[in-house]
C-alpha cells in the first residue's frame, strides 16, 4: 500500500538565473526549504552581461534588447515598474530580477561561487526519494578546490539551454583552411572586433538577425546566411504597441484554436508581406509561418534596403579566403560567426536521470518538467527547459508552482503510461507542426502551455464566473494581455494585489514610452481607488473564492454607459455558457 511520501525540507535549486530565482520563491512560498547553487558570483544568468564569455554559461551581448514585452515576461506577483521600457534591454531586466530577489529576501538562499558537479540518488533512492548533491568551490585561503555532498529531499534544475554553443564549423569541409576568425554567437559582445573587417553570419535566429542588423552599421561587408529562411515580425504593432500585448489574449487564442491551420498560416504570412515582400528580400522559407519560431526584429529588413546586409543561401564549404555558399558563389570574409543555436546539456546529472539525444532530443519529460519517475514521488524538476513563442519568466514561475506541490504530495502526477502516451502525443504532433530544427523539440505555444500546468494546481482563471462577480475584470482577463497577474486570482497561492495589477497594465505599457499616464476613472473600479497594492506582495494560499472580489453594483457605479452596454452583453454571453456548456 503507497504511503503519503513524508514532507519535503531541502530542495537543491541548480542556478540563480530567471527560473531559479522563481523556483527559489515559489519553495518559500510553500515552506520548503531552498538551496540555491550558483558558479557565478551573482543572480541573473543569461541576463548579467559580462564582458568576458565564460564556457558553459550563458551570457547576452552588450545590445541584446528583450524580445517579449515587459507585462508578459513579468512574475505573477511582481510588476514591473512602470517607467521601465516595454522592450527592456537587458540591464533593464537584470535590474527588474534584482528588485525581485530583494523584494522577497531570495539571495540569503543562494551560495554563490559554487558549481554542481553531480547529482545522484541516493543508496536508499527506492526508499527516501533523495538526491546526493555534490558541489565544488575555490579555497582561496587553500588555494584548492573544495568538494562537498549533501542530501537533499528533492531538486529544481534551473540552467537554461543557453550555455553550450552548437558549433557546426569544424564539421565544414575546408574548416582548417580558412585563414580568418571564426566564433559563435556565444562570444560575441559587441561589434569592435569587426569594424572594417567583412562578416558572414551564419543562421537567421534572433541572436543572426541582431548581430547582421549590428554588425552592418560597423563593418566593411555584412552577409547574413541562412538554410531555410524566416519570417520576420516586428516588435511594434498597431498604434505602436506591443505586438504580443494584442495577439497574447486569451480572447485571441479562442478566435485561433477555431480557426483552420491553413487559414492562420494565410493570414500571418499575409501581415509579413504587407510589411515587406519576403521573398524580395531573399527571407521567405519554405515552410508556413507557423511552423517555426519566429524572428523578432525591427531593423534587419531596412538594412537590407541600404545594402549593408547581403542575404546568402546556406554554407557548402570553406575556403581560405571566405566561404563558397550552397549556390556555388565564393564570399570572401575576414570573419564569420555561427549563430546556430545552443545544444541542450546537464553534464552533472547521470544518463539514469535525463538523457540528451541527438537533436536535443530529451529523455522523456512530463510537460517538459518531470522525467518519468522510478517511484511514484517524483522528486526531480526541470524548471525553463522549454522555447516558448512568448516570455519564459511566467512559464518557470508557473513550472516551480506545480513542481513544489508535488513534492509535497498535494499534486499527483498521472501512471507511467498515462506520461508516456501524453509525451508521446506531443512529440508527434510537434513533428507534424514545426520544421526539424533541434530548438524546435522543446517548443511550447505560451498561452495554451501556461494554462495547462495552472489547470495542474487549480490556478486558472475562470472568466464566466468573473463575469457574473466582477465583470470589468473578467473583460480585462479575457481581451487584455494575458500576464501571469490572471494566475494569482484563484487557487493555490492568490495575490491581494492581482486585480489591481491586471486592471492597470495598460497604464504601465503606456508609461514605458516615457509618459505619464494618469489613471482612467471609467477603467477601472473604486476598489481600484481605494487599493493601493503596489508593495503588498501578500500570498493567500487557502483564500476563499469570493475574497479580494468587488461587487457587481460597485463596478456599475463607476463604469462608464459603454461599459454598461458592454457588461451586460458579456454577461448574457456567460449566462449562455452556463446554460449550454461546449
Amino acid at each position: 500500500m503507497y504511503e503519503k511520501p513524508k514532507p519535503v525540507l531541502r530542495v537543491a535549486v541548480i542556478g540563480a538565473g530567471a527560473s531559479g530565482l522563481a523556483a527559489i520563491k515559489c519553495c518559500l512560498d510553500e515552506s520548503l526549504v531552498p538551496t540555491c547553487f550558483e558558479k557565478s558570483d551573482g543572480i541573473g544568468g543569461l541576463w548579467r552581461f559580462d564582458e568576458k564569455p565564460t564556457p558553459g554559461r550563458a551570457g547576452v551581448y552588450r545590445s541584446t534588447t528583450i524580445n517579449t514585452s515587459k507585462e508578459l515576461l513579468a512574475y505573477s506577483t511582481f510588476p514591473p515598474p512602470a517607467d521601465f521600457p516595454n522592450f527592456m534591454h537587458h540591464s533593464k531586466l537584470y535590474q527588474y530580477m534584482k528588485l525581485y530577489a530583494e523584494e522577497y529576501g531570495l539571495k540569503r538562499c543562494i551560495q554563490f561561487n559554487i558549481e554542481v558537479i553531480s547529482v545522484e540518488k541516493t543508496v536508499n533512492f527506492d526508499k527516501n526519494d533523495q538526491w546526493n548533491v555534490t558541489t565544488k568551490t575555490w579555497n582561496s585561503k587553500e588555494q584548492r578546490e573544495i568538494e562537498r555532498t549533501e542530501v537533499f529531499d528533492a531538486v529544481m534544475v534551473c540552467t537554461g539551454h543557453h550555455a553550450y554553443p552548437n558549433n557546426p564549423a569544424e564539421n565544414i569541409h575546408g574548416y582548417e583552411t580558412f585563414q580568418g576568425r571564426v566564433t559563435h554567437g556565444h562570444d560575441y559582445r559587441d561589434h569592435k572586433p569587426f569594424e572594417n573587417r567583412r562578416v558572414m553570419v551564419v543562421g537567421l535566429g534572433n541572436t543572426g538577425g541582431d548581430l547582421a542588423a549590428e554588425l552592418s552599421r560597423h563593418s566593411t561587408k555584412t552577409y547574413l546566411s541562412t538554410r531555410r529562411g524566416a519570417w520576420v515580425i516586428n516588435r511594434i504593432a498597431h498604434r505602436g504597441l506591443p505586438y504580443d500585448c494584442e495577439v497574447v489574449t486569451r480572447l485571441f487564442k479562442y478566435l485561433m484554436n477555431i480557426t483552420p491551420s491553413s487559414t492562420l498560416n494565410w493570414f500571418y504570412e499575409k501581415k509579413m508581406t504587407d510589411r515587406f515582400d519576403h521573398e524580395l528580400y531573399g527571407l521567405k522559407p519554405k515552410h508556413r509561418i507557423m511552423s517555426q519560431h519566429p524572428l523578432v526584429n525591427d531593423e534587419l529588413p531596412a538594412r537590407i534596403a541600404n545594402g549593408t546586409v547581403t542575404v546568402v543561401p546556406d554554407v557548402s564549404h570553406f575556403k581560405h579566403n571566405g566561404i563558397v555558399t550552397s549556390d556555388g558563389i565564393l564570399q570572401e570574409v575576414d570573419d564569420v560567426i555561427f549563430a546556430t543555436g545552443y545544444i541542450i546539456k546537464f553534464p552533472f546529472l547521470s544518463n539514469d536521470v535525463i538523457t540528451v539525444e541527438d537533436n536535443n532530443n530529451l529523455s522523456p519529460l512530463y510537460k517538459h518538467v518531470f522525467p518519468i519517475p522510478d517511484t511514484e514521488h517524483p522528486t526531480i524538476a526541470l524548471i525553463g527547459n522549454v522555447q516558448p513563442v512568448g516570455g519564459l519568466m511566467p512559464i518557470a514561475e508557473m513550472q516551480s508552482r506545480w513542481a513544489t506541490r508535488v513534492f509535497k504530495g498535494i499534486c499527483k502526477l498521472p501512471s507511467k503510461a498515462e506520461m508516456q502516451k501524453e509525451i508521446d502525443d506531443k512529440k508527434r504532433s510537434l513533428q507534424r507542426r514545426y520544421v526539424n530544427s533541434k530548438r524546435h523539440t522543446i517548443q511550447v505555444d505560451y498561452m495554451d502551455y501556461i494554462d495547462e500546468i495552472a489547470s495542474e494546481i487549480g490556478a486558472s482563471p475562470n472568466i464566466a464566473k468573473l463575469f457574473i462577480s466582477d465583470p470589468i475584470l473578467a473583460w480585462h482577463v479575457l481581451n487584455g494581455p494575458a500576464s501571469a497577474y490572471q494566475f494569482r486570482l484563484q487557487g493555490p497561492g492568490t495575490w491581494n494585489g492581482a486585480r489591481h495589477a491586471i486592471v492597470t497594465q495598460w497604464q504601465r505599457i503606456h508609461e514605458g514610452y516615457g509618459r505619464k499616464v494618469p489613471a482612467k476613472p471609467n477603467s477601472q473600479s473604486q476598489f481600484c481607488k481605494d487599493f493601493k497594492p503596489t508593495r503588498d506582495r501578500t500570498l493567500l494560499v487557502d483564500k476563499s473564492p469570493s475574497e479580494g472580489q468587488i461587487s457587481f453594483k460597485k463596478s456599475i457605479n463607476t463604469a462608464s454607459i459603454f461599459d454598461l452596454i458592454f457588461i451586460i452583453i458579456m454577461l448574457m454571453s456567460a449566462t449562455l455558457i452556463f446554460a449550454f456548456p461546449l
